[in-house]
């Protein structure tokens, strides 16, 4: 199942590559794809849902990333 998300604080490549990454360390998470332009717009495909903040809490590893769901 693909969710759509906005990830704010993404600036760079660097940044996406990180938080892919982070992401894609979850064993729920099959695959995130982060974009610059829009700037942070990110799809992610899970094997099952997860919620908004256990995304967050993932990313709390790297700081600066705030994670909302988007339509």
């Amino acid at each position: 199942m693909k969710h759509k998300y906005q990830i704010n604080g993404i600036s760079c490549g660097g940044c996406v590559a990180n938080v892919k990454k982070t992401l894609e360390a979850h064993p729920s998470i099959e695959k995130a794809e982060i974009l610059l332009a829009p700037k942070g717009a990110t799809t992610i495909t899970m094997k099952e849902a997860i919620s908004v903040a256990e995304l967050q809490k993932q990313l709390d590893e790297l700081n600066g990333y705030i994670i909302t769901e988007t339509n």
